[in-house]
């Protein structure tokens, strides 16, 4: 029974990444709320450091989806998420995982910003529902206009 429970935990675990990357994807701010604890951080400096800009660190859930809304407002993005890894202890888990994570701006198609990042996630369990407590971004390889991110 324990493997069963560690199984579904690792399933919950990995489907908050998917709500995280949905509710960007679908700017949907019920979704990405859920993903996060309320006193979550986020931490994107690795990855913008090697973008050329700097992001400042996020604290608190409401500070992370405004900030998230906010900079992505006129990008349309879609977020792909493979190779996770998950540990379990009690109501505690990492994970690691990589993301590819295309930018298009909303009026301009034609320009894109392709980024595969590695997420380093600690979760929380909270309830019924696992969520993110600390993620931070690296990034792996970039290719396209990284302008689309800095001139919105």
């Amino acid at each position: 029974m324990k493997n069963l429970q560690e199984t579904a935990d690792k399933f919950a675990v990995i489907e908050t990444l998917n709500r995280f990357a949905a509710g960007l994807d679908l700017r949907d701010n019920d979704l990405l709320n859920s993903a996060f604890a309320e006193n979550a951080i986020s931490d994107f400096r690795p990855a913008g450091k090697k973008a050329g800009f700097e992001y400042p660190v996020l604290e608190g859930r409401e500070t992370i989806v405004s900030a998230l809304r906010g900079s992505l407002s006129k990008i349309d993005t879609t977020h792909s998420i493979s190779n996770q890894r998950v540990i379990i202890d009690g109501d505690k888990a990492v994970m690691d995982a990589l993301v590819e994570a295309q930018h298009l701006p909303s009026n301009d198609h034609s320009r894109h910003y392709l980024m595969k990042n590695r997420y380093d996630v600690e979760l929380l369990r909270q309830g019924d529902a696992w969520v993110i407590q600390r993620v931070t971004i690296d990034n792996v390889w970039r290719s396209g206009d990284s302008t689309v991110l800095t001139d919105i």
